[in-house]
């Protein structure tokens, strides 16, 4: 089977996260990844947070799979050759270097589009244009300028920032979007187009939901939220704990051996449809019967008081068996699954969500596959590329024959 995006050839000069959680999806669909590195030096998550010494980190290994990788040094007068050649072979440039990065090599988007028409020029930056635009970010400061912050954690506490990278690579997921829609676009435009996301804006559109729920907030309390009927609402969208955020009450449960077992609690919303199947389960028939508890609006002054009573259940099972008892009634739950029992879950090996890697350097590994699956063109996942694994291959295929590459080599350039 062909792949989705083969033919297609990506100039990828993106480092850390955000710029390879994009190139690493498109690579996964097919298309051809050239990751440009610096020579002796390469990406700087090779060395951040090694576990083991002197081979590439995990870091790195696991958002650059199925790329090809060579080193270029732009500053030289021979690496800026190189460089123009690479933007008339590509289809695609990829980068999320600060503001103004790619200008000060001379390689303008002006200049990209003399160069080739065609290219789909594509970046990731902190913010879009404004006063922080020249402002750096990370990932922990999407989420706080994002909203995703404010919105987050236990009522009256600090703001959290979330254990999912919704601003490096969610932002990259955001940016790779951008990139097949503008390779569409192209096929009956002709023209290559600028594609630029914001790591503000892609985890503002993460938390759409919030700025729903403070434009609510203008016309009333927000009676989903925990801190109604009896607790406070502010002039911003509040932090609400576990509540569910949706029209479903919901909270976070303990389970049978939680004294002992961090991850020993499961998710649980009383959904008006399924609450008798749950109302009968955890022994109490009674609240059918009763107005004060048997419609969806008699309970929501109620819910801390539901949950506790949802918990003297849960408690006296796991949560893997609180979940085979609740599913059949259709009432929505999770388990909290733990990083160890996710890397263990047969069902992600299969669909290769969880897959295998083996590394020439580090073995194998585990590693997060393709979470897109398409029936007509399935992906695979390979190693990540070794520092300049196929310098030459590239370079030939740019047209340098092997005294030419020699000469740029001792040049520096490579």
């Amino acid at each position: 089977m062909s792949k989705a995006l083969e033919g297609v050839k990506i100039l990828d000069m993106t480092h850390v996260q955000s710029g390879p959680t994009c190139t690493q999806l498109l690579a996964w669909f097919g298309a051809d990844v050239i990751k440009v590195e610096r020579p002796g030096v390469g990406d700087a998550t090779r060395g951040q947070l090694q576990d083991i010494p002197d081979v590439d980190s995990l870091y790195f290994t696991m958002l650059n799979h199925n790329k090809r990788g060579m080193t270029l040094n732009t500053k030289s007068d021979s690496g800026k050759e190189i460089f123009e050649k690479l933007i008339k072979h590509c289809d695609v440039l990829v980068e999320n270097f600060a503001p103004g990065a790619m200008d000060r090599m001379g390689f303008s988007w002006e200049r990209i589009q003399e160069l080739n028409p065609r290219m789909i020029y594509a970046s990731i930056k902190g913010f879009g244009p404004g006063k922080y635009e020249d402002c750096k970010v990370y990932e922990n400061v999407a989420q706080c300028t994002g909203g995703s912050a404010s919105t987050t954690g236990m009522i009256g506490d600090v703001p959290l920032v979330t254990g999912a990278q919704i601003g490096d690579s969610g932002t990259g997921l955001h940016l790779a979007l951008g990139i097949v829609t503008a390779l569409f676009h192209r096929t009956h435009s002709g023209v290559g187009q600028r594609v630029e996301c914001a790591m503000q804006d892609g985890v503002l559109n993460l938390c759409r939901v919030k700025l729903r729920d403070q434009q609510r907030l203008d016309h009333g309390p927000l009676t989903e939220y925990p801190q109604y009927p009896n607790g406070e609402f502010g002039e911003a969208a509040p932090r609400a704990g576990n509540a569910s955020g949706g029209g479903q009450p919901g909270w976070i449960v303990k389970c049978k051996g939680w004294e002992t077992d961090p991850d020993a609690y499961i998710y649980v919303i009383a959904q008006a449809a399924a609450f008798a199947g749950l109302a009968k389960e955890i022994g109490h028939e009674d609240w059918l019967e009763d107005p004060e508890w048997n419609t969806p609006k008699a309970r929501l002054p109620k819910l801390e008081t539901m949950f506790a009573e949802i918990e003297k259940w849960t408690m006296t099972k796991t949560k893997f068996d609180v979940m085979d008892t609740l599913n059949p009634l259709n009432v929505p739950c999770g388990p909290i699954l733990s990083m160890k029992e996710l890397a263990a879950e047969p069902s992600l090996r299969e669909t290769g969500t969880v897959v295998e890697v083996d590394h020439p350097e580090r073995g194998k590994y585990l590693s997060i596959g393709n979470p897109i699956k398409l029936s007509a063109s399935p992906s695979d996942v390979k190693r990540s590329p070794l520092l300049g694994e196929h310098t030459d291959e590239v370079l030939r295929e740019l047209g340098l024959d092997d005294s030419a590459i020699a000469t740029v080599r001792e040049a520096g350039a490579v």
